[in-house]
């Protein structure tokens, strides 16, 4: 797992699987979950597939 390394403050996102070169491509969208806390949780999928996890605004996970 890798994290987004973007450094803001609020993200605490992380990849599941090798970042890409550049954009997703084909077969890429946005899956928006409500989150059970405040902030947001979406879901990066290729092909069915998760590839990369948003975790934005949320208290520490660790």
């Amino acid at each position: 797992m890798q994290t987004c390394g973007c450094g803001d403050d609020f993200c605490q996102s992380f990849y599941t699987a090798p970042t890409p070169a550049g954009a997703y491509g084909d077969g890429h969208r946005n899956i928006c979950l409500d989150a059970p806390w405040p902030g947001h949780l979406i879901l990066d999928a290729v092909l069915d597939e998760i590839r990369y996890v948003e975790v934005l605004y949320r208290l520490p996970l660790c």
